[in-house]
């Protein structure tokens, strides 16, 4: 199976380089790399030219946001399985690819694999912050506002094909929307694993503190509307308590 991986960036020179390297080492060979830089005035463009790892596929222009470079991406991709790999993120291991097609070749019904992400310190790669465990998703949940880890999802080209793009007229939430469409309204199938896929840098655009938090709720709710599904602003505003009780007990049982 050709598994395509996009890397979208923007003035990213602190991080790129990692991102490729979790790309080059991957122990599965079968990768369409694309990376589609949002036009960067940073290193960037030069970290990526010098880069022994050379992308099938790179766009370098300006764009109309996150979403916008996604979508380049899945244009270019041809792949049977296409996977999301921020230039803030890297794989955690060089099996990662590998081990998401076994999982496909197991199960030849299902059209998406969700996968664990950990968040990192940006000072410090080895220092996990906070687990994201989209093991114990459940799309249900999804009327919450909670939602699998995107940087930790493969999803099928043909199951792309189906939902369509992401939409570019939300900022951060576009991801949560197209799992709507993919889980709920499509009913499509999926399976998880419980391992961490991908390590993700802190401060990103859906990580970035409290105002974020509020766009994404009225975001999220906005997407459920616009695909038929019932829920309310208090539904999905209570997701924010039930993280931080969640991480309080986490930390306690460690602790134990």
């Amino acid at each position: 199976m050709k598994v395509s991986i996009i890397t979208v960036c923007f003035n990213s020179e602190n991080t790129i380089v990692d991102t490729i390297s979790s790309v080059q080492q991957q122990s599965y060979h079968d990768i369409e790399y694309i990376i589609v830089d949002g036009g960067s005035t940073d290193k960037t463009l030069q970290l990526i030219d010098k880069s022994d790892y050379r992308p099938h596929h790179f766009i370098s222009e300006p764009d109309r946001g996150i979403y916008d470079a996604m979508n380049k991406g899945l244009a270019l991709a041809s792949g049977d399985i296409i996977g999301i790999l921020n230039s803030d993120d890297f794989y955690i291991d060089s099996d990662v690819v590998f081990d998401v097609v076994e999982v496909f070749k197991s199960n030849t019904n299902i059209d998406l694999l969700l996968g664990n992400v950990d968040f990192i310190s940006t000072q410090n790669v080895d220092k996990v912050i906070r687990e994201y465990s989209s093991f114990k998703f459940s799309p249900w949940k999804m009327r919450f506002g909670f939602m699998p880890a995107h940087p930790g999802a493969f999803i099928k080209k043909s199951a792309y094909e189906q939902v369509g793009n992401y939409k570019l007229g939300y900022k951060i939430a576009a991801d949560f929307d197209i799992f709507v469409r993919l889980l709920l309204v499509n009913d499509l199938c999926y399976t998880k694993i419980n391992k961490t896929i991908v390590r993700m840098r802190l401060g990103g655009i859906s990580t970035s503190g409290f105002r974020s938090y509020l766009v994404t709720s009225n975001e999220v709710l906005r997407s459920l509307k616009e695909n038929n599904i019932y829920s309310n602003i208090v539904m999905v505003l209570m997701r924010l308590p039930i993280k931080l009780l969640q991480s309080f007990l986490s930390r306690v049982g460690t602790k134990k």
